[in-house]
């Protein structure tokens, strides 16, 4: 196998979850795109040393996060961490049919409270909408997520939790 197929076979592996995680944090497909690439060219300047790292996922996240977050810091555009829900249709016989029609009220329930979560999220100040994102979609610590912001822990905990008050008051006055 040569270098070139080894690398394919890396950027395979890793590029939903770099994908994803860019995704996440920018909120468009065609910057996340832009950011997954650039990780991509980094890991491979790096690719000898990467190649065979039991890190190499965590260092791809890590970089993924920090180039987005420098993007976003860039170019202050407003946030969106979350996609839209696809839409699926069902069919089939009556029972298939009653089933659906049973998951079908339950997944626009589900869709609906996505969509006001999505919206409560949008109307977050920036500076409490990234920890947030951070702590619960990217599963980092508090403390991780202080230094990556490069904040003090105080104010992580302050705008995490200033952010769930103020997403909890938001959804009130959606619903």
């Amino acid at each position: 196998m040569t270098d070139a197929d080894r690398f394919e076979a890396f950027v395979r592996e890793y590029q939903d979850m770099v994908f994803a995680t860019a995704a996440r944090l920018l909120g468009r497909a065609a910057e996340a795109e832009d950011v997954a690439q650039t990780v991509f060219l980094r890991a491979f300047e790096r690719f000898d040393a990467l190649a065979a790292s039991p890190t190499a996922a965590g260092w791809l996240k890590t970089v993924t996060t920090n180039l987005c977050l420098n993007h976003l810091a860039r170019y202050r555009r407003r946030w969106q961490f979350f996609s839209e829900l696809d839409d699926e249709q069902a069919s089939g016989s009556y029972a298939a049919s009653l089933a659906a029609r049973v998951d079908e009220a339950t997944s626009s329930e589900r869709a609906e409270r996505q969509v006001l979560l999505e919206r409560a999220v949008r109307a977050l100040p920036d500076h409490q909408r990234v920890p947030l994102v951070l702590f619960h979609f990217e599963d980092m610590s508090y403390k991780e997520i202080a230094s990556t912001l490069g904040v003090s822990l105080a104010k992580v905990k302050t705008d995490i939790n200033r952010g769930r008050a103020r997403l909890k008051t938001v959804l009130a006055d959606l619903t």
